[in-house]
């Protein structure tokens, strides 16, 4: 994997507020419009491991998954698209 630091958008997007069924979807569109070195900080009102997996599966190699902030409220994850080698 290349990490791309060099100019990387950082978007928000903060799902606590969406019903359960719409966030993954969600997070998923906003992740495939990312462009390389980019970055989607996640907040969420749960630990988020089932998206981590979803990810893992779905998406394998092509993002980075860093913890901000893990609970007991709020958790926080900057997930960054990433350039396979």
């Amino acid at each position: 994997m290349k990490y791309i630091m060099t100019d990387a958008t950082i978007e928000t997007l903060d799902v606590r507020n969406m019903q359960p069924r719409e966030r993954h979807p969600a997070i998923f569109a906003r992740l495939d419009a990312l462009k390389q070195g980019d970055i989607l900080r996640l907040i969420n009102d749960h630990d988020p491991a089932p998206l981590r997996y979803q990810l893992l599966a779905e998406r394998p190699d092509m993002f980075t998954w860093k913890p901000e902030k893990q609970g007991p409220e709020e958790w926080i994850i900057r997930i960054q698209k990433v350039e396979s080698e």
